[in-house]
């Protein structure tokens, strides 16, 4: 994943879930994902798409620790 390619990301992120401070990381050990954080805290994770090529998959885990009961 270039740059260019996290920055269209961070962009599209933003605009879709209406948050300014969605910020994507370039992952040193893995070309292929960047690491999603709103502010400090990392939500998740964006990868290329191996089936089709110029798209991404955004995963983001949900501990149950984290919801509310």
């Amino acid at each position: 994943m270039n740059d260019t390619d996290i920055q269209r990301i961070e962009i599209h992120l933003k605009r879709t879930f209406g948050n300014g401070q969605i910020v994507l990381k370039a992952r040193p050990k893995q070309k292929d994902s960047a690491e999603v954080y709103i502010g400090e805290e990392f939500i998740g994770v964006v990868y290329q798409d191996e089936d089709e090529d110029g798209s991404f998959m955004f995963e983001m885990a949900i501990l149950g620790e984290d919801l509310a009961p």
